[in-house]
């Protein structure tokens, strides 16, 4: 299990992607909109156009930013990559993709299983 950050998330975001990262047991922290503050996540969902990329790696280095968004654009996933995200994750969030975008950045200990 691995802790997750959900940072810059309005109520209704981050309820609907805790419910599925509590599907997958992970452990779910949310921040404050428009703030990123906690150095015991292992991962950290943002919103960016809310929440600073570069701030969010830069006040946790080596913790990996998976950028999540309501519209699942072409252009804005090349655009969070090209900024340093390690994902992209776009609404309606479903169990098999989040899993795997998580997969993509935790530890081998920390990876989901199927």
């Amino acid at each position: 299990m691995a802790t997750i950050l959900l940072a810059g998330l309005d109520t209704t975001m981050a309820d609907e992607l805790s419910r599925v990262l509590l599907q997958l047991g992970q452990s779910v922290k949310c921040a404050d909109q428009g703030t990123v503050a906690d150095d015991s996540a292992e991962i950290q969902l943002i919103f960016a156009p809310e929440t600073d990329l570069i701030g969010a790696q830069r006040s946790h280095p080596g913790v990996p930013v998976i950028v999540v968004s309501r519209v699942p654009e072409v252009s804005a996933w090349l655009h969070a990559l090209e900024q340093g995200a390690a994902d992209y994750c776009g609404t309606p969030f479903e169990a098999r993709q989040v899993r795997w975008a998580l997969n993509s950045s935790l530890a081998p200990a920390n990876r989901i299983a199927a």
